[in-house]
């Protein structure tokens, strides 16, 4: 039923508009629902909305310990990868706010041992520099102190040498007349290390040296608010990686090619545009039924920020046919047949695990296949985001499935009675079928994907969920 006239229907939007207004739990409860119920889906979007969340989140926290921080942020993204498995994406940039927190925590940490360091130089420097004023005053004052300490040397022995020790005269006798000086006496009573702490006195010093003492609290709020604008960082490459992505869109399509694609999305159609401008191509859209089948017939972008709408012309900024670029529709059947006129394939993906591997929507296998026997490249789309740690085990629980009726509709229900009926959302395609990833950070081969993850994710967190397929 139509929401009624006024209200929004919940999604994206909604959610972070009303983020700052509503406590941090409410949010939190909004974020698992809206997840569970399918009105947040697709990778961007997701990623959105979790980045928001987690800002929102480490902006209300109120621990002073980082361990305790970074245990509410593993809590949080528990609870929305519960929520949606599926939806990788979100694992991902909780594990990016995991290791911005562990980067700002050894940063400051190496800082503080560093001001230490410096802080025990000067101290060393002040003690040495002390240490040598006290040295030169002794040596000046050494007779003064002497007399005062064994009074004056005898006249008779004071230009005389000790007698020359033996086997036949003993020290007894050699010290019989007069008591030799002993250098002992010459030294001051107290000799402060170089080495000493901070806060201790040294000789001819006037104060002592002391640590300035940093609160754990005040430390803390700082790398907060250092994460909190890591954060913001990751949410601006949320938004822009699209755009990032369509910057490479000249590299790769070329004047009077014919590309190939399929369920449009605003990543591919983005590209598109953007090389539209300058080139002259074909693109020929393989139509998917009942996946992507609304879609494909309106081919645009949207201007509301990361949702994807289905059938609505009026929502779209700019259609490709009005950007100057021949689109042909062709049943998703003459695929093979068309493979063989086919310059490049240009696919969108939703996710894409560390061995290359990749799951998009369903077709999207049997397009890779048929263009892997005619040798024609495949490229694929992907944000930075969608790069994942996970390696998939278990290609199944990768695989959702949509609403049976959406193939066999309620009017043939004697058949439905009769026959298991699965409407698959997702394909997984393997790396072997993949030619290039082109992500907001350039192409990149299948194979190269693992330094990627390793650059994004720190290994502490990647299995902060267990297996989350599971």
């Amino acid at each position: 039923m139509p929401s009624p006239a006024g209200t929004a229907n919940p999604g994206l939007a909604t959610f972070l508009a009303s983020l700052r207004g509503n406590p941090v739990e409410t949010s939190i409860e909004q974020l698992v629902s809206l997840l569970k119920r399918r009105q947040i889906r697709n990778s961007q979007p997701c990623a959105i909305a979790t980045a928001h969340l987690l800002r929102r989140v480490l902006r209300a926290v109120r621990v002073a310990d980082i361990a305790k921080l970074l245990e509410r942020v593993q809590q949080v993204g528990q609870r929305l990868i519960a929520a949606q498995p599926r939806e990788l994406a979100i694992g991902n940039v909780v594990r990016r706010v995991l290791g911005l927190i562990r980067d700002e925590a050894e940063e400051n940490r190496d800082g503080e041992v560093l001001a230490a360091v410096d802080m025990g130089r000067e101290s060393c420097t002040a003690a040495v520099n002390a240490r040598r004023d006290g040295t030169s005053e002794s040596t000046d004052t050494l007779d003064s102190r002497h007399n005062r300490d064994t009074g004056p040397l005898p006249k008779e022995t004071s230009n005389e040498r000790p007698p020359v020790l033996n086997h036949q005269t003993s020290y007894a006798a050699s010290t019989k007349g007069s008591a030799v000086p002993s250098l002992f006496s010459f030294a001051p009573s107290k000799v402060a290390s170089p080495l000493s702490t901070p806060g201790t006195q040294t000789p001819g010093s006037e104060s002592p040296v002391v640590a300035p003492v940093v609160s754990t609290a005040d430390t803390t709020h700082d790398l907060i608010a250092e994460v909190v604008e890591g954060v913001q960082e990751v949410i601006d490459e949320l938004n822009q990686a699209d755009d990032q992505i369509a910057g490479y869109a000249l590299d790769h399509i070329h004047t009077g090619e014919v590309v190939l694609t399929h369920t449009p999305s605003m990543t591919v159609q983005k590209f598109f545009l953007k090389a539209a401008a300058k080139r002259k191509f074909t693109v020929v859209y393989a139509e998917t039924f009942p996946i992507g089948h609304q879609a494909a017939h309106v081919t645009g972008i949207t201007d509301d920020g990361g949702d994807e709408v289905e059938g609505n012309s009026e929502r779209f900024l700019k259609s490709m046919t009005m950007a100057g670029v021949t689109v042909l529709l062709v049943p998703f059947s003459a695929v093979f047949a068309l493979m063989s006129r086919i310059n490049k394939v240009v696919l969108d993906t939703h996710v894409v695990s560390a061995n290359g591997g990749l799951v998009a929507a369903a077709g999207a296998k049997i397009i890779c296949k048929a263009a892997n026997v005619h040798h024609t490249p495949v490229v694929v789309l992907s944000g930075v985001y969608k790069l994942s740690p996970v390696y998939p085990f278990n290609v199944g629980a990768l695989i959702g499935f949509g609403d049976p009726k959406d193939v066999i509709g309620s009017q043939h229900g004697g058949l439905t009675q009769k026959v298991n009926i699965e409407n698959p959302l997702f394909d997984y395609v393997p790396a072997n079928l993949v030619d290039l990833y082109i992500t907001n950070l350039g192409g990149h081969a299948p194979s190269y994907l693992y330094r990627i993850v390793a650059d994004h994710y720190r290994s502490e967190d990647l299995h902060f969920m267990g297996s989350e397929l599971e």
